[in-house]
């Protein structure tokens, strides 16, 4: 082999296995198959739409008063030198 042939076959490699591993469709569950089942406790299984779009608990709201409550730290017993 020829010094430049073996790493122009290995970036072709590297970018044939890149290319084949995006997904173009929309993910399906299979044909015949069953859908997972429900979670513990729930009625009925989730669909797609309520499991994209989180509850306001995952969402928190920002606060931009840091320093409104701030309080000086205790001092802490275990909080030792380093021994030298």
């Amino acid at each position: 082999m020829r010094p430049m042939t073996f790493p122009r076959l290995c970036f072709a490699a590297g970018a044939l296995a890149l290319s084949a591993c995006g997904a173009k469709n929309a993910l399906e569950p299979p044909e015949g198959q069953p859908l997972p089942p429900p979670p513990y406790g729930a009625e009925e299984a989730p669909t797609a739409s309520n499991l994209l779009s989180p509850a306001p608990e995952m969402r928190p709201q920002r606060s931009d008063e840091l320093l409104k409550d701030s309080r000086e730290r205790e001092p802490d017993p275990f909080d030792l030198p380093p021994e030298g």
